[in-house]
């Protein structure tokens, strides 16, 4: 027997509705799947495709580094034995450009690459200019005269005599170019030539010489190929697996990644670590909340209170020690014996006894803190801040005149940003790949799925309207005359006679 046309539609309306349904529950669970799968091949380290590796290689995003100098303003009462008061000047903002050179790859899944840094100062960005002059604490006398404390007097008349000669003092009034990027000093070619194993520089002095058109040595990383667990984390520094600066093995390992990207699938319990060449050593970082950048996931990671703990508040720090009081790393040990500390600016989060030792410093958790902004599926940072502090332990040198009596004090001279985000064309290529299409096709499954649905109900009631309808009525304009048995019910009065139109029924 044919169906009706009614029942075919109603066939037709489940068959789609069921159809429909069925795809979007097949999205719901293959979607999750293709987003993973797609990401572990993006992420690898792969030079015959991959989003991450074009990114990598050729670093499209902006990074800037803003130095901030501490102004010495009591020079005479410091000398005298006096607090130090400081004032800070900048920030002088510097456009860093990143390039990668020497990359080769590896039989064991690594690739290892040189990568150069340069700087270009930025008048707009910048509260300042680099022919500022600024009074700040003289490298080249201060550390000599730290390295000499320990020596005879003999030589420390030496060493006082040679800075009275070239008319070097504890404090010089120099601009923010020549403090940065070097100066010639007739003092620094005399200590070459005549203690050439004192202090290994050549050429001009400054403090960050080692920074601008210089590489931060051989990185060797995991290309993630056999593993997307290991992508981008240090296999080897310099041909090594640790360092050897610090005194346990935990301080000298190498963990985590070169600092650019991190492994994708991050979770809020997983620490991210990098390991800084400027620094010496591994970082970790801990995560602290949730948030967006523009409309991209991501997770923010700070700097715990415990990195530059010393070895008392936290025993895995005890390596890095001779330590001072808690909130600063001596770093000497990786930087020719001078005696350098680091800490987060303004000792953000440091004994309060080093806050107390000077006057001019505001610590501030908004301006001082580091942070890293991960999207967690990728690991890619969306925006990122790494700040620290130059400080210089200084004191008064029994047989250098120049130190006079300056009291012992780790004295703050410089601290900086480097700073970087995603930004366009960048972040709309990188929006679309791993927020709006995967949206979408969150979206269209749950759209499948309800459509399917709403068509199966219509369905279902088109198919109980047909079968529950007993009755059907119909108009008829015939007279009642025309109607015998109506007529017949008239004349025996069981109704009465109607005047209008009768509605008749009929059973289906």
């Amino acid at each position: 027997m044919a169906l009706s046309k009614a029942r075919r539609a109603v066939l037709i309306l489940v068959c789609l509705g069921l159809l429909l349904a069925a795809l979007g529950i097949l999205l719901v669970f293959l979607v999750p799947e293709l987003i993973i799968s797609q990401v572990k091949k993006n992420v690898q380290l792969d030079p015959n495709g991959g989003f991450t590796f074009e990114v990598w290689r050729d670093l499209p995003v902006p990074f800037y580094m803003s130095v901030y100098l501490f102004e010495v303003l009591n020079e005479k009462e410091i000398l005298e034995g006096g607090k130090p008061k400081l004032a800070q000047r900048g920030p002088y903002v510097y456009r860093e450009y990143k390039q990668k050179t020497n990359i080769s790859f590896h039989h064991n899944n690594t690739v290892s690459y040189l990568e150069y840094r340069t700087l270009f100062f930025v008048p707009e960005m910048s509260n300042g200019t680099q022919q500022d002059y600024v009074v700040s604490p003289n490298f080249l006398v201060l550390v000599i005269s730290m390295l000499m404390q320990y020596a005879n007097p003999v030589t420390k008349w030496v060493i006082s005599g040679a800075f009275a000669t070239f008319g070097e003092k504890a404090f010089m009034n120099r601009t923010v170019e020549e403090i940065m990027w070097g100066y010639n000093s007739p003092l620094l070619e005399f200590m070459q030539l005549t203690l050439p194993n004192t202090i290994p520089i050549k050429g001009k002095f400054g403090l960050f010489t080692s920074f601008n058109n210089t590489n931060s040595g051989l990185f060797n990383i995991f290309t993630g190929v056999d593993d997307v667990k290991k992508v981008q984390m240090v296999d080897k520094w310099n041909g090594q697996k640790e360092v050897k600066f610090w005194n346990s093995k935990q301080c000298n390992m190498i963990n985590g990644t070169a600092g650019e990207m991190w492994p994708p699938f991050l979770k809020p319990d997983m620490d991210v670590e990098f390991y800084s060449p400027d620094a010496c050593r591994s970082m970790k970082f801990v995560y602290e909340k949730s948030g967006k950048y523009n409309g991209i996931p991501t997770y923010r990671y700070t700097a715990p209170n415990t990195m530059f703990a010393n070895g008392t508040v936290y025993p895995p720090n005890e390596g890095f020690c001779p330590c001072l009081a808690s909130g600063v790393q001596n770093v000497s040990s990786c930087r020719f014996n001078a005696p350098l500390f680091l800490s987060f600016p303004h000792f953000y989060n440091a004994d309060p006894v080093f806050l107390q030792a000077v006057d001019g410093l505001s610590p501030s958790a908004d301006l001082h803190s580091l942070f890293l902004d991960l999207h967690p599926l990728t690991g890619i940072p969306m925006n990122c801040s790494i700040k620290l502090q130059l400080n210089l332990y200084v004191k008064a040198i029994k047989g250098i005149a120049q130190t006079g009596m300056i009291s012992p004090v780790l004295f703050p001279t410089l601290w900086f940003a480097e700073t970087g985000y995603i930004a366009e064309p960048l972040l709309t290529t990188y929006y679309n790949q791993v927020v709006l299409i995967p949206a979408l096709f969150e979206y269209l499954q749950y759209v499948l799925i309800g459509l399917g649905g709403l068509l199966i109900v219509i369905a279902v009631i088109v198919e109980v309207t047909n079968k529950g309808s007993g009755f059907l009525f119909w108009s008829s304009s015939k007279k009642p005359k025309d109607n015998k048995e109506a007529n017949l019910a008239i004349s025996e009065n069981l109704i009465p006679e109607p005047n209008g139109t009768i509605l008749q029924e009929a059973s289906l």
